[in-house]
Formats: C-alpha cells, structure tokens, sequence
C-alpha cells in the first residue's frame, strides 16, 4: 500500500453523519433535519449550501471530548488507507459558537492526536483557521489566541470559507501576526474565486501554500509564478468534481498544474460530504492520469516536504515511504 498524507482535511467536515448524530444524541442537541437526506447523507447542493451544511453537522461537536472523538475517528480511518501524516484545520470560531473555549477545543483535538498515534503510529499536526465570511475582525481575534497560547501541535494559520467575501488583504494584520510569531500560513484560494484570488492572496499574504489553487490553470502566467516561487498547491479533487467545479477527476487540472512544474499533493477537504476519502483520492488521481506507483509517492513525498511540522518529524516520515 503506498504510505499517503495530507495538508487540507477541515477537522469538523470529517464528521460522518453516523458520529455527528450520535454526538448529538449523547449532548443532547437536536439536529436541523434538513442536514440529511433520506439515505442518512449530508443533504446540500451546491458550495454554499455546504457551507450550511457543514456548520449545522459541526454544531452536534459540544465539548472537549467530543473534540478528541472526532480527531481519532478520522485518524483511525486515514491509517486504515496507509496515512502515515495529516495536517487538519481546526476552526475555534465553530467551536466558540457551542461554547467551547479555545483551549479545551485545541486540547480535545491534541487527546485525539495522541490516542490515534498510539494506537495506529499516524501522526498529526494542527492548522488553525479562521473564517473567512466572518470578516478581518474575528479572524484577528483568532490568531491572537494562536500566538497568546501556543502548543506544539499548533503549526500553522489558515484561512477558509466564502472566497466572494471580503478581500485577502483585509486579513493581512492576523495572518502578519501569525507570520511575525513565526508560523507558516495557508489560504483557500482559486476554488471557486477565479485566478485573481490566487494573485491577491500572493500580493497581501505571507502564504506559502495555497488551499485548492486549480483555477490558477485558466492564467499560464499565475501558474509559471506559482511553479517558479514553489508555492505547494494543497489540491482536493473529489471535492472539486462534488461541487461541480469540474465534471470528473479525469477534468481536473491537477496533472495539467503537475507537468506545469507546480507543486502538487493530494488531499480530502471534507470526505464525507464529498463521499470520498484520502485513499479514495489518491486511487482515483492514480486511475485518471496513470501514474505510477513512484510517481504516487513523490506527491506523498511533497506533501511532507511542504508540511508545517518540525524538521525532525518530516526526516522521520519521509524514511517510511
């Protein structure tokens, strides 16, 4: 089985229906019913109704515990695929909205870092993320908590949600914060905004991996600067082809960016919305464009290379491919 890992997994959106409602059972919360389709999926139909979605599945998350719950059920499963690395973007704000403090929401998810990497020797690393229809304030609000409260675990600051809201640069003093703190950052960017949000990122950002960046594809010139200045492209495309950005993983751009010399991995975003997983993801790029198993692990391999962890941990994972 090739070893994989993965930099773009929202830690709310790994949720299966199954656990966020027996989450909810155990809180006692009640669950808008429109969040499920008759099969007991996630019922939305387009990105926005996702996001809508996604917020109302991530509210059954209510305390510490079910923090460390939903961390290790994911791990568990991303093991069982041959995951050896996972960087996962949490989102205070979402946990904030039940009344769960930045604290007990970080440590929750460090309980179920460790209790997976114990059970199943898979590691993995926390990116904080704001919220980007939330506006510039919140987001500030949340990285300072980042930089007033580290933990080990905490190795970056993301930013995700509606790109057609705000403008990258209205963000510029939380992720400056985080970069002077001396932290890497990231940005979902070129998803659903078109080349413009990739260049305005790069223009008012201090990122060095953009989140999704396949519509970059539509400038040559954006993509010749993202080969050139080795911005990692943290690529996804199940959840590309479920929102309807392209037709099939056969349409996508991701071998096109490839042979472009950009900087390629391979990750879920929210596998069971997208009814998809990082094995799933890694076996269907493989089938659509051929590649070897090599040329499989050189992605693994990029993605651990442009991972946020410390060096000695990157030397350590790199050797089990």
């Amino acid at each position: 089985m090739i070893k994989k890992a993965e930099l773009h997994v929202h830690l709310e959106g790994t949720a299966t229906p199954l656990l966020v409602k027996q989450m909810a059972e155990r809180n006692g919360a009640e669950l808008d019913p429109t969040t499920f389709a008759s099969d007991g999926e996630y019922r939305w139909s387009d990105f926005w109704e996702f996001l809508k979605c996604y917020d109302k599945a991530a509210a059954a998350i209510r305390s510490r515990d079910d923090y460390k719950t939903v961390t290790y059920d994911y791990l568990k499963r991303a093991a069982a695929e041959g995951t050896i690395y996972v960087e996962t973007f949490s989102s205070p704000d979402h946990a904030a909205s039940v009344g769960i403090s930045y604290e007990d929401h970080l440590m929750g998810i460090a309980d179920g870092i460790d209790a997976a990497r114990e059970e199943f020797g898979i590691e993995c690393r926390i990116i904080v993320t704001c919220v980007r229809h939330l506006g510039p304030e919140k987001a500030l609000e949340v990285a300072k908590k980042v930089v007033s409260t580290p933990h080990p675990y905490v190795v970056g600051f993301g930013m995700g949600g509606d790109e057609a809201q705000f403008h990258p640069k209205d963000f510029a003093p939380a992720f400056d914060l985080i970069h002077e703190a001396g932290l890497p950052t990231t940005n979902h960017a070129g998803e659903f905004g078109g080349p413009q949000s990739i260049r305005d990122t790069l223009t008012h950002l201090p990122v060095t991996r953009i989140g999704h960046g396949v519509r970059s594809i539509e400038d040559p010139d954006l993509v010749r600067e993202l080969a050139e200045r080795k911005i990692v492209l943290e690529v996804c495309p199940g959840s590309n082809v479920s929102t309807g950005l392209y037709p099939s993983v056969k349409d996508h751009p991701i071998d096109a960016l490839k042979k472009a010399g950009c900087i390629v991995t391979i990750s879920s975003d929210d596998p069971p919305f997208f009814h998809t997983s990082i094995g799933q993801e890694y076996d269907r790029t493989q089938e659509a464009f051929g590649y070897s198993d090599d040329e499989m692990r050189t992605i693994t391999r990029n993605s651990i290379q442009a991972a946020f962890c410390e060096d000695s941990l990157k030397e350590k994972l790199l050797a089990k491919i």
